[in-house]
């Protein structure tokens, strides 16, 4: 007589529900995957297909000591389905990995059909299912399930758009033209990069000419509008979030009675008030990630760079998440999600047997999207198999997997936002033996490369 595999529901077809479906039906799994198009369809998607690429057609950097590199080398060494598809439609694009968007979508569509431990099943799942689940539903998930989300970890803790300003390597930021403090000498928490009167004028109308990506009114509220359905609405922000560009545009003193603002705080090199500044609030536990205050932000990325590094401090920044603001729904992982991507609730896991995964969870990016369907496909494969969270071993934090997981489960829970892949986020390397001078960014990346490699061969031998 023998066992009948253990049986999982898979919610959503893009890259994090694809891969979480592959890696459980490559173990011995029985996968049903549910995907709601084409009965029900997003303003972002034009086709009928799995895993299909909504914003761009480039996975990123592919360079292996690059932090994207390194996640896709450690997605390959995990047999990712959607690393292996991407390769066999690639175009070229200098160092990143880019693909044929519709032969990558057509060709893991057919690898998931065609896997006999797979069920594809078009219909809309309204409900989170009874028995083991993982959903990835991505960032336009249906209101049905969001409900049924935003009931099980509480409404506070659900986010409907994601307004993120753009975070920065304290390394980078120089320090002869910024000063630590807080208002009113209240501590030392926060990084200022003081503007005089010229320079923030020029700042200021740079940022208020800088070119944007359009912007939806979809993409920032969080509402979609029926099929067929025109809302007649021009597009509008909440005036609590504003873009600064929005925000520059409505005056010349605008920024400085708001984000800019420099009240309270004293320039030690001058001793005077700045006539404007801009605060760097830490992003990480390990304080190497700081993010801009209040600059939220719906630039094009090579104009966020352009721009902001006319602020003296950030004149040589090393950005490594650009601000976004558009409709992206996501748990605060810090407070609602346990160590193994499964939703809590006032500390305590919900469901032994319901995992989520992809930008719901609070990581950015397709790469970083499929990473989350792989970790959690193996660990409702360790679940299911008997074994207990104490007795799984822990993703290493030396891996780009590994400090995924660290930030989510770390990061700062008032100012969550989602994340991509980068070194600000992996542990600080050890002090190097005979070097006294600051290593090299290659070199740097290279240590971290070699590190993560050898941390994740450790990792597979312990399985």
């Amino acid at each position: 007589m023998t066992c009948k595999a253990p049986h999982v529901t898979v919610v959503g077809g893009g890259l994090a529900g694809v891969e979480a479906a592959w890696q459980l039906a490559i173990r011995g799994f029985q996968v049903d995957l549910y995907e709601m198009r084409p009965l029900r369809s997003s303003p972002a998607h034009a086709t009928n297909d799995l895993a299909e690429l909504v914003c761009s057609n480039s996975l990123g950097a592919d360079q292996p000591t690059s932090p994207a590199g390194i996640l896709k080398e450690e997605l390959r060494r995990l047999d990712s389905l959607i690393v292996r598809c991407a390769e066999n439609t690639r175009v070229p694009a200098g160092r990143a990995l880019a693909v044929d968007r519709e032969g990558f979508a057509k060709l893991v569509t057919m690898e998931i059909s065609s896997h006999p431990n797979i069920r594809l099943i078009r219909e809309e799942m309204k409900t989170i299912p009874d028995g083991p689940c993982i959903l990835a539903t991505g960032p336009l998930m249906s209101g049905a399930v969001a409900d049924a989300i935003r009931d099980m970890v509480g409404e506070e803790y659900l986010s409907f758009f994601d307004a993120a300003a753009p975070i920065v390597t304290l390394e980078s930021v120089n320090e002869a033209s910024s000063f630590r403090a807080s208002r009113y000498g209240q501590g030392d928490d926060y990084v200022n990069c003081p503007l005089d009167r010229q320079e923030y004028e020029a700042f200021q109308r740079a940022l208020a000419a800088a070119e944007r990506v359009p912007l939806h009114e979809v993409d920032f509220r969080g509402e979609t509008p029926r099929e067929g359905e025109k809302t007649g609405k021009k597009q509008r922000y909440f005036e609590g979030c504003l873009p600064v560009e929005v925000m520059a545009e409505r005056g010349l003193d605008t920024l400085r009675f708001g984000p800019m603002r420099p009240v309270g705080l004293t320039d030690p090199r001058t001793g005077r008030e700045p006539y404007a500044l801009v605060q760097l609030r830490r992003d990480n536990v390990e304080g190497t990630l700081y993010n801009l205050v209040g600059f939220q932000t719906n630039l094009r990325w090579g104009e966020q760079e352009r721009v902001f590094r006319l602020i003296p401090a950030l004149a040589n920044a090393e950005f490594v998440r650009k601000g976004v603001m558009h409709r992206n729904t996501f748990v605060c992982a810090p407070r609602v999600l346990d160590p193994l991507l499964r939703p809590k609730r006032d500390g305590r896991t919900v469901r032994r047997d319901l995992f989520l995964a992809g930008q719901i969870t609070g990581v950015e990016g397709y790469v970083e999207s499929t990473a989350s369907g792989l970790v959690a496909a193996l660990h409702m494969a360790a679940v299911l198999s008997g074994r207990t969270e104490e007795t799984m071993p822990a993703w290493p934090r030396e891996t780009a997997i590994g400090s995924l997981l660290h930030y989510l489960a770390t990061a700062e829970p008032g100012s969550f936002q989602p994340m991509n892949v980068n070194l600000g986020i992996f542990p600080p390397l050890p002090p190097q033996p005979g070097k006294k001078k600051k290593i090299a960014k290659q070199e740097r990346s290279l240590l971290f490369a070699e590190r993560s490699r050898e941390a994740l061969e450790a990792f597979l031998a312990n399985q």
